[in-house]
């Protein structure tokens, strides 16, 4: 049993959870939680670690065990379940993502909330979407808020992060893909719309929206109408609503 927070191993947990640069530099994560465990696909399973009681109650459940004032003080969670794995990166084919003949697409910019992230990759996969695409400047989709709120979908979304946004989206035009930008002053609403087989919408930053260049970039600006004094939605919502007018678009054809 692992008794002290010093150990070497949960002092790599601690740092896979805490600092960005480490998950880049492993190409792993940590997630928590039976259902997450569950989740996750056994190839990218690399270490598990269970609390002592948790080990009492599920004793087919493999890993190491760590006492339980420890793993509660590694844990990021206020009530820890008692199991924590790390887990590899998915793997993504970007050329598959984008040559298919038909898509969905999210492309972010600055989206700094990680549970508007979270939600936006749970709400993709439900939605059908076939790729997410993320600046430097959006929130890490690998740290421990971000996958909680993904439910599991961190696994089966394919996600990209890009150095360069503006280029990747002008490599996606090129391929035959339809850019809509979500603006408040877009000139046409969300549901006039008729949307390409291979769609994305722009989605920015949740207070200073899409940056001009971005805006640029789109073939079309749209809005969502708002009634009452609301100035704009939040970024996860917007997104929702995008992504499934596109699905209802394509249902109705």
């Amino acid at each position: 049993m692992i008794t002290s927070i010093s150990n070497p191993k949960l002092k790599n947990v601690r740092e896979l959870m805490e600092k960005s640069r480490e998950r880049k530099k492993a190409g792993a994560f940590v997630i928590e939680g039976i259902r997450m465990f569950n989740e996750t696909p056994d190839d990218l399973l690399l270490d598990t670690f269970v609390s002592e009681s948790f080990r009492r109650g599920n004793p087919g459940i493999p890993g190491e065990v760590v006492s339980d004032g420890i793993f509660k003080r590694l844990s990021d969670t206020r009530t820890p379940q008692g199991i924590m794995a790390v887990v590899k990166k998915p793997d993504h084919d970007e050329e598959r993502i984008f040559d298919a003949d038909k898509g969905l697409f999210l492309v972010l910019e600055g989206i700094q909330d990680p549970g508007n992230l979270g939600t936006m990759v749970r709400t993709g996969e439900a939605a059908g979407v076939s790729g997410i695409i993320m600046d430097r400047d959006t929130a890490d989709l690998y740290s421990p808020k971000v996958v909680r709120a993904t439910m599991g979908s961190v696994y089966r979304v394919p996600c990209i992060h890009t150095e360069d946004l503006p280029s990747m989206v002008k490599g996606m035009k090129e391929k035959g893909i339809r850019i809509y930008a979500a603006d408040l002053k877009g000139e046409m609403f969300f549901h006039e719309t008729d949307y390409a087989e291979k769609t994305a919408f722009l989605i920015g930053n949740e207070g200073s929206g899409l940056s001009e260049e971005m805006r640029s970039l789109a073939d079309t600006r749209i809005k969502i109408p708002m009634d009452g004094k609301t100035e704009s939605l939040n970024a996860a919502v917007a997104a929702a609503i995008l992504m499934y007018s596109y699905k209802v678009d394509k249902a109705a054809k």
